[in-house]
């Protein structure tokens, strides 16, 4: 007989690296394209209240984690607190978050390879690094943590390197330079890339079915992981504003089109294109790409298989490897919607896509913990959220005007998205729903 259960393995060292490494990437490219929507003013406020929304969001997710430590994260939570249709809903928003954010990440690896040869295709690239890391998380979730652990290290080491450099530059006129090109207005179309500073971090819950006490390691891991990415997140944005200005960091000099690469462009202002520290950072920041490619790819196995095992997608995604003890089946699959994603070459609204997944979860998560707290007050508690409700609250609000900010002012990938969503539904209600208690509870 097939073994079931995932092998306990990781500590918190282990997830405050897939915490940190499922993140980073966010530090290196994208989140620069919102200071041209709201400028440092906008995505500064965006930023501010987004990064509230993640502190409040993941220690109120820590206590549904040690609460109920599975691999289905959100969808595990809501299906217990909500019922099995709001279940599946939080299950396919996590599910579209992880599946369409490493796309965006691959095509960024790609390109930064491209730099460096020319001769080699940049989707080329990124499906060679679709397949060598799905095959690492298949090998085992403690060789793939180990990896991500020496990434993430590298690719922190390299930020600070990057505000050692360019802070003895800083001008705190800089970061009022045209800093409200749109008015307060500005704030609501820079959102998603204030998200997308912190997207994914809540897929260390995933891992808690592999964790070794998780009751105490959940909360050792996700909690200094979100505390890292905090003070990253702000040496990142005022060491990089304050060099030149946010112009300085979206504009590329030569082409005067958006640039992902803000962290050069801030690097050149103080040291030239030319310097072994700029090319540093180059090289290192391509690992930072890494890890959050990896890392969302392992959390995103873990989701679909999950999923399989419950018998909401087909069962053959919820079997474990019989070496590794993997989600194998989950992986791969995850892996040919990735390329096909990849193969769109849209990029961008890949990204937005993730993000309404993200949101989406983030609000039925909340939703489910007050729920649970009202309907199963015996339920053990390992950890309890400090300043009920007033953390899951926020959490909670934010999420919600963040994500009608994010439909008003992307009509055209919302509507996709909720069509997913719809289909999906629609899946599940004439082809799972009819399934028995009786059979669920017998895969479980």
């Amino acid at each position: 007989m097939e073994e079931a259960g995932l092998k306990r393995t990781l500590g918190p060292v282990l997830l405050w690296g897939m915490g940190v490494g499922l993140v980073i990437s966010g530090m290196y490219f994208g989140w620069n394209l919102g200071l041209a929507e709201g400028g440092t003013g906008g995505l500064a406020v965006a930023t501010g209240f987004i990064a509230l929304m993640y502190v409040t969001f993941t220690f109120s997710y820590v206590e549904l984690a040690c609460a109920i430590p599975k691999a289905g994260g959100a969808f595990d939570y809501a299906d217990r607190a909500l019922g099995r249709e709001m279940g599946f809903l939080g299950g396919m928003a996590q599910l579209i978050e992880f599946v369409f954010a490493p796309p965006a990440i691959a095509a960024a690896i790609g390109a930064y390879f491209h730099l460096y040869f020319p001769a080699l295709p940049t989707l080329g690239i990124a499906i060679v690094a679709y397949v060598l890391f799905t095959l690492l998380n298949i090998s085992g979730v403690k060789t793939a943590t180990q990896f991500e652990l020496v990434v993430t290290v590298l690719a922190v080491v390299e930020l600070l390197i990057f505000a050692g450099v360019t802070l003895p530059e800083f001008q705190a006129e800089n970061l009022m330079l045209n800093a409200w090109p749109n008015g307060w207005a500005g704030v609501f179309p820079a959102i998603p890339f204030a998200v997308w500073f912190f997207l994914a971090i809540e897929g260390v819950a995933n891992l808690a079915e592999e964790t070794v006490n998780p009751q105490r390691n959940v909360l050792l891991g996700f909690g200094s992981a979100i505390l890292t990415l905090v003070a990253l997140c702000v040496l990142t944005f005022v060491s990089s504003v304050g060099v030149a200005g946010w112009e300085a960091i979206v504009y590329a000099p030569e082409s005067g089109e958006p640039s992902d690469s803000p962290l050069p462009l801030a690097l050149s202002h103080v040291v030239g294109d030319s310097n072994w520290l700029y090319h540093l950072l180059i090289t290192i920041g391509l690992l930072g790409l890494v890890a959050s490619f990896h890392g969302i790819i392992l959390a995103a196995g873990r989701a679909t298989f999950e999923f399989g095992r419950v018998g909401y997608l087909p069962r053959a995604l919820g079997r474990i490897h019989p070496r590794f003890r993997t989600p194998a089946h989950a992986l791969l699959v995850n892996m040919g919607i990735g390329i096909v994603a990849l193969l769109t070459g849209r990029t961008g609204e890949i990204i937005t896509l993730a993000g309404f997944g993200a949101l989406t979860l983030y609000f039925i998560s909340m939703v489910s913990l007050f729920r649970l707290r009202r309907r199963e007050p015996r339920l053990e508690r390992p950890f309890r959220v400090p300043f009920y409700p007033w953390f899951p609250a926020i959490a909670l609000v934010i999420s919600a005007v963040a994500l009608v900010a994010m439909i008003v002012y992307n009509l055209g990938i919302a509507a996709v998205y909720f069509a997913l969503l719809a289909l999906a539904y629609g899946y599940f209600h004439f082809f799972v729903k009819s399934k028995t208690i009786e059979e669920r509870v017998g895969v479980e």
